[in-house]
């Protein structure tokens, strides 16, 4: 293997195990931001010896246990209390004793789930809520800044300075390593849904790179979900949040053709999406209308999706329930993006013209200027109306914001098809 492949491999183990990497050593050493200080440490241990040694059989093992040692080297170094240090120090290599044979075993905490308490960690109210997510998407999701950053349509040095606060913060307050009981939970389960949903969100469609998807993040996040609902039961929008993460992943093996290209929703082969989980996912929607949930921000996304799964082929889709699904989400959860996703139903069920004077209003939203689904939305409502010519100016856009190679190869070539018919080419 070449050193760039090894690099790649470094790359793709990273993006997998960091967030276990992180959980696992922030239950250990009870900071959030120690336990990632210690997971880059092993990083860079590993671009520093897998060139010459080889990618381990079981890298995600490797970088806990080499992580674990470097905990125990900084105890050693800067403890301040003696006695505290021989007993987190034994406590360490005695799990790393038990684990033997059994790395995994390591990341399992008496809830059994490390990850999920790395969540309500970084969702503490000591927190800010913008702060709170940003931090458990760079800790669990494992997302750079500027990703995170395009999620949250804000500039990268605001991304970095939340991050760092926030584990100065959660430092100074002592905040417990655990998930949180009681009235207490449900405090913080709104801030958690909103993370998780995010993390899905970059598996199933990633802002940047090669990949149009990263189904990695997306059965994270369902996991999470899915153990979320185990914990709070009674709480609808957990079962929404679920429904809605369950129904979009049954269209993962449509959504893209034999060389990784996008296949959009419309273009999808139906029979390629997964009916166990659209079942699934139905029934959590369920769930969360009987707990009277019908109208929660996720449960309303949810029932949007379900109206695409049901559906056999697409033009059986009911795009006038859709659209109105849509006008009560914008009322509950108005948002300059969800008014774009509006707008896109509107032009199916109302016509193109209806849906771009709804998407001309957004033109000037501050917080759209850099979201290359704008001018994308815009390009194909032109291209219905006959407009070619300005389609092809809107997908040309929309190519130069994207971050994702695949969704701009995808621009590019629908930037190409509209300068056909324009007889521009």
């Amino acid at each position: 293997m070449s050193a760039a492949d090894i690099h790649r491999t470094i790359d793709a183990v990273w993006r997998i195990e960091s967030p276990r990497l992180i959980a696992g050593l922030a239950r250990i050493v009870r900071d959030v931001g120690t336990a990632e200080e210690l997971a880059q440490d092993a990083l860079v241990a590993a671009l520093e010896q897998w060139p010459t040694i080889g990618v381990p059989r079981n890298p995600g093992a490797w970088l806990m246990t080499t992580a674990k040692h470097r905990a125990i080297d900084q105890l050693r170094r800067h403890a301040l209390h003696r006695r505290k240090e021989d007993e987190l120090t034994r406590d360490i290599e005695d799990q790393l004793t038990q684990t033997v044979g059994d790395p995994d075993a390591m990341l399992d905490d008496p809830i059994g789930d490390d990850l999920l308490s790395l969540v309500f960690t970084a969702c503490h109210p000591v927190l800010a809520t913008e702060a709170r997510v940003a931090l458990t998407l760079r800790l669990l999701g494992g997302l750079s800044t500027p990703e995170i950053a395009r999620a949250f349509l804000v500039p990268e040095p605001t991304v970095a300075q939340r991050i760092v606060r926030a584990k100065r913060t959660l430092r100074e307050a002592n905040v417990p390593f655990e998930v949180p009981r009681g009235d207490e939970l449900s405090v913080r389960l709104a801030s958690v849904l909103e993370v998780v949903y995010l993390i899905f969100n970059e598996g199933y469609a990633a802002t940047a790179g090669e990949d149009w998807m990263r189904p990695v993040l997306c059965e994270e996040a369902l996991r999470l979900g899915r153990v979320l609902a185990g914990l709070a039961p009674r709480e609808p929008e957990v079962h929404g949040l679920v429904a809605l993460m369950e129904i979009q992943a049954s269209r993962t093996a449509a959504r893209s053709g034999p060389n990784g290209e996008p296949i959009l929703l419309g273009e999808q082969n139906r029979a390629r999406w997964d009916q166990l989980l659209i079942r699934r996912g139905l029934d959590s929607l369920q769930r969360a209308e009987v707990l009277g949930g019908a109208e929660g921000p996720y449960a309303l996304q949810a029932a949007i999706a379900a109206c695409h799964a049901r559906a056999h082929f697409a033009e059986e889709t009911d795009w006038a329930r859709i659209a109105a699904l849509y006008d009560t989400l914008a009322l509950r959860m108005p948002s300059p993006v969800v008014s774009l996703n509006r707008a896109v139903a509107h032009a199916q069920a109302f016509g193109p013209a209806a849906g771009l004077a709804l998407v001309d209003a957004l033109v000037d939203e501050p917080r759209l200027r850099h979201y290359h689904l704008l001018p994308s939305v815009r390009g194909e409502l032109l291209g219905r109306l006959g407009r070619h010519a300005e389609a092809r100016e809107e997908f040309q856009r929309a190519a130069a914001l994207t971050q994702n190679v695949r969704e701009r190869e995808l621009m590019q070539q629908r930037a190409a098809a509209s300068a056909i018919a324009s007889g521009q080419m």
